[in-house]
């Protein structure tokens, strides 16, 4: 697949072996709002008028209903399949590819037109051109310093800087989240867990931004399982921090049966994703998060692909699971593909690192900066699983977020999946919350049964 050639100085700066970079000039910075978008995507469009220019995205609607589709009136351009996925392959990533070969008989993929539609509030962008000129790399690339809130890098240099743009991407503030994870075994057979979860960024909390708790916290979150019954009342409790090699993420759980409150240390990098049979990791949650300390990252540069976008049929209400689930994958007919530019970044395994993915390739949006496609390599290099993120772009909030992900093993034919869709709140913003709610002491209440 062929990658756009960055500037010499960008390239040779990312292919530069374990070298970390700082902020931007005010020169560079002046890019920002003209050649680039505020948030750092190239504003104009391609060459053939198949990826439009920036027009600011969806315009906010407070009082609009975050899930109506307001690209429903169109029809596919057209869709690939096994049959014709050769005239294709360019714009696809692997883990597509591998994912046609696998199902040629069913899977496919509808594209459709393509909308720039990510936007932020002025607010958030006017921290993403603060960030440009003052956010740095510390702790060897895995921690942030002169650092506001989110965005830190709109201009990256290097891999690292892209995947940090990830994590810290802007998501909504305050939000409740309700929503079901599926382990779909090869004979497409499942339990859903349903999933309760708030989260805040420290500048939310309504009694205030407080310097000695919040100054290395990039968010709290707390996560309560609501069914099956077996598992109902567990609960996990994060602190994540913006540094997290010198202050590793704070992590508790809560077990029902137990009825104990215990430090969760293990809850990051490759260890099981709560609920998940194993089919994911800690740190594919969000497609990636957590400390990138274990990898070297590398910046490949700039490519057009078609990646999920505008997935507003998977958030229909009136669409049940069962519809979606099917076996060895989601039905591909409520899903919405785009070509977009994103930034490819390819992680490695450190040497004397452990982790269960030696290799993992990512593909960024490179207007929301969220992760859209993920593939992840065995130690052996072989693809060992396909990752996508179907977003959306909340214009309540405006804030761009999943609405549903997919990850696929290759290799056993079983898959797992977050949906949303029969939830009856599945996203609330702008919640009230306060330091109380992300202690122990709240862990503890939240998992009563």
């Amino acid at each position: 697949m062929k990658v756009q050639v960055l500037s010499a100085s960008a390239l040779l700066l990312a292919m530069a072996s374990g070298a970390t970079f700082a902020k931007v000039s005010n020169h560079e910075a002046a890019k920002l709002g003209g050649e680039l978008t505020r948030v750092g995507a190239q504003a104009s469009g391609n060459k053939d008028g198949s990826i439009p220019g920036y027009t600011g995205g969806l315009k906010q609607n407070t009082s609009a209903d975050q899930f109506a589709d307001v690209f429903a009136h169109e029809k596919p351009l057209f869709t690939i399949t096994a049959k014709n996925l050769g005239q294709y392959k360019d714009k696809l990533t692997d883990g597509q590819v591998a994912l046609f070969e696998k199902y040629p008989e069913t899977y496919v993929m509808p594209i459709y037109k393509t909308h720039r539609s990510a936007a932020y509030s002025n607010r958030v962008l006017a921290k993403a051109k603060k960030n440009a000129v003052s956010s740095e790399l510390v702790s060897g690339g895995n921690g942030l310093k002169n650092f506001d809130e989110t965005i830190p890098f709109a201009i990256p240099q290097n891999g690292l800087e892209v995947i940090w743009n990830h994590i810290s991407r802007y998501r909504g503030g305050s939000v409740e989240r309700t929503m079901s994870q599926f382990s779909v075994n090869a004979n497409g057979g499942y339990v859903p867990v349903v999933m309760k979860s708030t989260s805040t960024i420290p500048h939310e909390l309504v009694d205030g931004y407080d310097a000695k708790k919040d100054d290395n916290i990039l968010f709290y979150y707390m996560q309560a399982i609501e069914s099956p019954a077996r598992l109902t009342g567990n609960v996990l409790l994060v602190h994540e921090t913006i540094d997290q090699v010198s202050q590793p993420r704070k992590a508790w759980s809560y077990n029902a049966g137990q009825r104990r409150v215990r430090r969760a240390p293990q809850i990051a990098y490759d260890a099981p994703a709560q609920a998940s049979d194993g089919l994911r990791t800690a740190d594919q949650i969000d497609m990636y998060n957590g400390a990138p300390n274990k990898y070297n990252w590398k910046l490949l540069g700039k490519k057009e692909i078609y990646i999920p976008y505008n997935a507003y049929k998977l958030a229909d209400n009136q669409v049940k699971y069962r519809d979606i689930l099917k076996t060895g994958h989601i039905d591909q007919s409520y899903t919405r593909y785009e070509l977009h530019r994103v930034w490819q970044v390819e992680a490695t395994l450190k040497e004397g690192e452990r982790h269960v993915y030696g290799k993992r390739t990512f593909y960024i949006d490179e207007d929301s900066w969220q992760i859209a496609v993920a593939d992840l390599y065995d130690k052996r290099g072989v693809l060992w699983r396909a990752s996508e993120g179907h977003a959306l772009q909340f214009v309540n909030v405006n804030a761009n977020w999943y609405v549903a992900n997919t990850s696929y093993d290759l290799l056993s034919g079983s898959y797992a999946a977050e949906l949303q869709n029969e939830e009856d709140a599945p996203f609330v913003f702008g919640k009230k919350m306060k330091h109380k709610n992300f202690t122990a002491a709240a862990l503890r209440r939240a998992g009563k049964r």
